[in-house]
């Protein structure tokens, strides 16, 4: 607990801040551990953890020998050393540890020794005792097992466990240094009352030395009279029930004056559970009562006391409740795991992962924050302009009597495959000079009977499909007409998979259809960051906040509902038009990319993890549990959002030269606003992005590991997709090989 005057009190807590930040660099650095793997020769063992550190992003080094073992070690300082222990005859196993922990107490870094975890691997054979082991210095053994996820897992539980023990270990100097360091003046003592430490800052307030108070109870210090009675009991009351307790205190320093202190008491639980106070009343309490021999100790955080307080409890409050309620009675490192689980809940961003390593990529982090933000808020004079215009209104020589039985012969001769997963869409533009919405969008809807369901004429839905196409920007590389025939067309792949017609009921799949083609209307080709940023009319009328995909939603109706003579909603009944224009709503909503992990994660939970275990465990006998996962209300939505998300972004999921034409047109377009960017003055979104530099493999190599593996993963498990996911695999494969001859083009140069 910190005891200083009001005067410095927020000065002094600012200062001890920074101190524990630095601290917390170093704890946890764990995220990149350094592993030394001492094998004498390579086999499958070897190879097994070799994997396991690549997976699990540790660096990993290899000896072959003792003295390259220990060479490298005193170069490396690694946290967690593996010795092939099943060979005596190659080398002493328990020497080698020997040697390695002697010189590990020799290595200190910052007035903190390096500490360093060792793992015996054994044969897998019956030993008698581990103690030789343990004598010898190891932390742990590992009975011989080749398999790669067997070597993960271990590598996860060291690092979890041993690893970070040690962390914790080297954090200790720290710690006290910023204890040391720190203007408020800090008493630790035990639950006994034992004083165990006071800092500099507390001796030159009280009037006290360290000698004097170190080992004393508590209750042999004199206190001031000037609290109040009941103050000691509140205090106490507070303390026991693990609250932190703040306000005014009176203490007595050496000299006999009573001082007023903005005092701040912190019960702190450690190794031995839940404490047990053993406190008198009369007992000061002006410390943080430490448990536990090894130090380690989790706080119990004050914001918590507001939650228990709360009358109308959110989902999300009365989860923190049951975690704080299993806490108390749980051991401390199932009481510390719930801790760290507390810390995530936390958080606003529950769904968006961590970089990782992958932050050191400029590829990444530029599509993240391109694609995952809404601009820099930069306040500027020079606002782009795009305005909430009046929407287009269809040229004249687009219109014609089109209908399915007048469709020009090559055009439908084009659209002959439009069921299959490698339709060919750049043909289809091609062939209606840039109109392929409007045939394919006649076509696929007339194939799902859109007209029947919404009570509409063709020449109705012709109208519409055709307004909609106008309202594209045929100027835009990427975001023009042709990607919503795209997108239109994969969502009507997606909506013939067994597992989703099974989910989605017809009003469902219409929603989808006529969502896949409005998706992106009226986009200018240009990212909400860029817009949010160039402080456009849109960004300011939707408060910076889904800027287009919340245009594209409400332009879309705007059109429809503005003219009967393309209102594809006119006839249908006002609850049904209520329902289907909020699933539209909702999918378009969806393809906003701020919130990507959050839908592929609840589907994962809700949806593929369900299905998983009833397969697992029953099969046919569960088709009523999986019929109620499939069509309950909440997870028709996420399946139509998923839906959506993969129709959006399934470019390298399509066969390899569509995957080549969409991937130079979405950097064409991320171009051009670089380009933009730098001559209105405005922050470059992806600076990676500039024509000139740009490496393209790199910049689809970065997109597909961050953005479409795992929810193409997903979706196949659900809808069961092998054709995409060997595409994905080709493309993949392809965009490495041009990145590893260090090609930055869309192809290689001719032979």
């Amino acid at each position: 607990t910190g005891t200083t005057p009001c005067s410095s009190f927020d000065t002094a807590r600012g200062h001890l801040k920074i101190q524990m930040s630095q601290l917390a660099l170093c704890a946890y650095s764990s995220l990149c551990l350094q592993v030394l793997l001492v094998f004498a020769k390579e086999d499958s063992q070897s190879n097994g953890f070799c994997w396991a550190c690549e997976k699990a992003t540790f660096r990993c080094s290899m000896a072959r020998t003792p003295e390259s073992a220990l060479e490298c070690f005193l170069e490396k300082h690694h946290d967690l050393v593996i010795i092939d222990h099943r060979h005596s005859r190659h080398f002493d196993a328990e020497a080698l540890c020997r040697k390695l922990l002697m010189f590990s107490k020799q290595i200190c870094h910052g007035g903190v020794w390096v500490t360093t975890c060792v793992l015996s691997l054994r044969p897998d054979r019956e030993e008698a005792s581990v103690m030789p082991l343990i004598n010898a210095g190891f932390n742990r053994r590992y009975v011989e097992n080749a398999n790669m996820m067997a070597c993960y897992n271990e590598l996860l539980q060291l690092e979890h466990g041993e690893v970070r023990a040690q962390f914790k270990l080297r954090a200790g100097n720290a710690i006290f240094t910023a204890l040391e360091q720190s203007q408020e003046a800090i008493e630790i003592t035990s639950e006994d009352q034992v004083i165990q430490y006071v800092n500099p800052a507390y001796e030159s307030i009280m009037g006290y030395q360290q000698g004097e108070l170190i080992g004393k109870e508590i209750i042999e210090v004199p206190k001031s009279e000037k609290n109040k009675p009941d103050l000691l009991e509140t205090i106490n009351s507070c303390i026991r029930k693990g609250k932190e307790w703040q306000g005014i205190y009176y203490a007595k320093k050496k000299n006999g004056d009573s001082i007023q202190q903005n005092v701040k008491i912190t019960p702190v639980i450690g190794q031995g559970g839940k404490h047990k106070d053993r406190r008198k009343g009369s007992l000061d309490v002006r410390s943080t009562t430490s448990r536990g021999s090894d130090g380690s100790s989790q706080r119990r955080h004050s914001s918590m006391a507001r939650i228990h307080s709360m009358t109308i409890e959110a989902p999300i409050t009365k989860v923190i409740n049951i975690i704080n309620a299993a806490q108390e009675s749980s051991p401390m490192p199932v009481a510390e795991a719930l801790d760290r689980v507390l810390e995530i809940l936390r958080t606003t961003e529950l769904y968006s992962p961590q970089l990782g390593t992958k932050d050191e990529d400029p590829h990444t982090n530029d599509l993240v924050g391109g694609l995952m933000t809404d601009g820099l808020r930069r306040l500027s004079g020079n606002e782009y302009i795009l305005s909430t215009k009046q929407p287009h209104h269809i040229p004249s020589h687009l219109i014609t009597p089109l209908s399915l039985n007048d469709i020009p012969p090559r055009i439908a001769q084009t659209m002959e495959n439009e069921d299959s997963w490698d339709f060919d869409i750049v043909n289809l533009e091609a062939a209606t000079l840039k109109r392929p919405l409007t045939y394919l969008g006649l076509k696929i809807f007339s194939r799902f009977g859109v007209c029947e369901f919404l009570n509409c004429p063709e020449a109705t839905l012709r109208s519409w499909l055709q307004v909609i196409e106008a309202n594209y920007h045929s100027t835009n590389s990427y975001h023009n007409s042709s990607h919503a025939a795209d997108v239109l067309h994969a969502t009507a792949y997606f909506l013939c998979k067994e597992r989703v017609k099974q989910s989605l009921d017809p009003i469902d799949e219409v929603a989808a259809l006529i969502a896949a083609t409005v998706h992106d209307v009226d986009h200018p080709g240009r990212t909400n960051s860029f817009l949010c940023n160039a402080g456009s009319e849109l960004a300011i009328l939707y408060n910076d906040t889904a800027v287009l995909e919340s245009h594209h939603a409400a332009l879309a109706f705007q059109i429809t509902t503005r003219d009967d003579k393309c209102n594809i909603f006119k006839n249908i009944e006002r609850n049904e038009y209520r329902t289907l224009r909020q699933a539209i709503i909702d999918m378009v909503l969806a393809t906003e990319m701020t919130k990507h992990f959050e839908h592929v994660n609840k589907f994962v939970n809700s949806i593929n993890k369900p299905l998983a275990a009833l397969e697992e465990n029953g099969g046919n006998s569960d088709e009523e549990n999986v019929k109620s996962i499939l069509t309950s209300p909440e997870n028709r939505i996420l399946v139509k959002r998923m839906l959506i998300k993969c129709a959006d972004i399934s470019n390298p999921c399509r066969p390899q030269e569509l995957c080549i034409e969409w991937a130079g047109r979405i950097s064409e377009e991320y171009f051009a606003q670089t380009d933009e960017e730098k001559r209105q003055g405005l922050p470059v979104v992806m600076p990676v992005f500039d024509r000139n530099t740009c490496s393209i493999p790199k910049s689809q190599i970065s997109f597909i590991d961050y953005f479409i593996t795992d929810m193409f993963d997903a979706w196949d498990a659900f809808a069961d997709l092998p054709n995409l996911m060997q595409h994905l695999d080709n493309n993949f494969k392809y965009w490495k090989g041009l990145d590893e001859r260090k090609l930055h083009s869309l192809r290689p140069p001719p032979e």
